[in-house]
């Protein structure tokens, strides 16, 4: 039987790209019966309010730690180019949208990408369809199925799974293979940390 290995995620957080890293070193060492899957966590619902100061220096504070604690990079020019908003919803509909086609880690990675690196903003709908054409995906029809009511259940179905899993935090790792999925790390882990959980249920190859 297959097992699921659910990776608990939020696009524009930033613990997860910094995460990302450790992740990308372990994940070829799973077993080839452990499937990854995204499970998307939405940190901040749909909204077109301006970040306020205190959400911004709280944010702004976060990527300096992650840098600290991973050395991920960061281009902080997104703050004077973009206008921030504290709406991570939308792309998570991008990441379920491209799923369809296969290509879900990899709009992941460009969102992660743009948001952190290029200082492109996430939180806007042009930006996303953006995205999904420079993965070969159709703009109009991405953006025609990302305001399908369909994505919206969809998105919400994630939620509810990371209620399920009580994943309480960004990054967040479960494992479900046909009984109720279980939680076995949460926190932004280092490889080696990641690497003992995943040996510990024995996820990893011998």
């Amino acid at each position: 039987m297959s097992i699921k290995l659910l990776y608990v995620v939020d696009p524009m957080c930033s613990w997860c790209y910094g995460f990302k890293s450790a992740l990308d070193e372990v994940l070829p060492e799973l077993n080839p019966n452990v499937q990854p899957e995204l499970v998307l966590g939405g940190l901040a619902p749909d909204s077109d309010e301006p970040m306020d100061a205190e959400t911004r220096s709280y944010v702004q504070q976060a990527w300096h730690a992650v840098t600290a604690q991973t050395g991920a990079t960061f281009n902080h020019d997104f703050w004077t180019a973009c206008k921030p908003r504290r709406s991570t919803y939308p792309s998570c509909r991008a990441v379920i949208v491209a799923r369809e086609v296969d290509l879900a880690w990899e709009m992941l990675a460009a969102i992660q990408r743009a948001y952190y690196l290029e200082a492109r903003n996430p939180s806007d709908e042009d930006t996303l369809v953006a995205l999904a054409e420079e993965l070969g995906i159709d703009g109009e029809a991405f953006r025609g199925r990302f305001r399908d009511p369909e994505i919206e259940e969809a998105l919400q179905a994630h939620l509810r799974l990371r209620t399920q899993l009580r994943a309480m935090s960004f990054p967040s790792i479960a494992m479900s293979h046909g009984r109720k999925p279980k939680l076995i790390a949460s926190g932004c882990l280092e490889a080696a940390e990641l690497r003992e959980a995943l040996r510990f249920e024995g996820l990893l190859k011998d």
